[in-house]
């Protein structure tokens, strides 16, 4: 397995769904890991335990990227427990409302854009002091920044700017050797993909895919682990889709 032993990273959204699959898939590969969490601890505390009884290290670290100083707050409790390096930022952490253009409420629409932009980018701008040479930014963007899923129009457009986060971050990056790439799942079954679990959600999830079933978290995991670790050292401003063969 690829080792990630002795580097340092954070997982934001890591307490459940594909950010806890992460989290546990780089700790196993060796990286001491801080798990973020939003509102509640219990989880993210319970994927801390599960990394420490295995032999790991993690800590929980809390924050609500959706508010203004989200990300310093977030960036302030890193640098206390990691020091002055991180070697690895996962921007995972995301919400999604599905609505019809007609329904789209400007609160839904603004909660979007604060936590899955907003968020993501001052997070990496207050980590740059401690993102260190060779150090790996992933963000996590979705099938629906590049093709029509659904009511997700706003939440797409949250993930194509993402998109183009990547493409200018890896840019202005580079210099300093960061990395910055994306991965790009199709539907997961997760809490924020639920209809994924209906009869007429998988039908639906299966009919654009060209492997034929529901993703689950740590079908994501191995294209992050690709991403974190020197394996990818020269990749960046790049997009792997991890789909399934989503509308191909």
């Amino acid at each position: 397995m690829t080792s990630l032993s002795g580097k340092t990273a954070l997982v934001t959204g890591g307490s459940r769904g594909i950010g806890r699959a992460i989290a546990l898939t780089l700790a196993k590969a060796g990286a001491q890991v801080l798990v973020h969490y939003s509102a509640s601890p219990k989880e993210a505390n319970a994927v801390v335990a599960e990394i420490t009884q295995a032999g790991g290290r993690a800590s929980a670290v809390g924050a609500d990227l959706g508010t203004a100083d989200g990300p310093h707050k977030l960036a302030a409790a890193v640098r206390s427990i990691v020091g002055d390096r991180l070697d690895i930022l996962v921007n995972n952490a995301g919400v999604s409302t599905a609505a019809t253009i007609e329904d789209q409420t400007i609160a839904e629409f603004d909660t979007m854009f604060d936590v899955n932009v907003r968020g993501p980018y001052f997070l990496v701008q207050q980590l740059l002091p401690i993102l260190c040479k060779g150090s790996s930014v992933i963000f996590t963007t979705s099938l629906a920044a590049r093709s029509a899923v659904g009511n997700l129009s706003a939440y797409a457009a949250t993930k194509g700017a993402t998109e183009t986060l990547v493409k200018h971050f890896a840019a202005a990056l580079g210099p300093r050797d960061i990395r910055v790439n994306a991965i790009a799942p199709g539907v997961v079954e997760t809490d924020m993909s639920k209809f994924a679990r209906t009869d007429e959600g998988r039908q639906f999830t299966l009919g654009m895919q060209a492997l034929k079933r529901v993703a689950q978290p740590d079908d994501i995991t191995g294209a992050v682990l690709f991403l974190a670790s020197d394996d990818s050292h020269w990749v960046t401003g790049a997009s792997l889709a991890v789909d399934g063969g989503s509308k191909l």
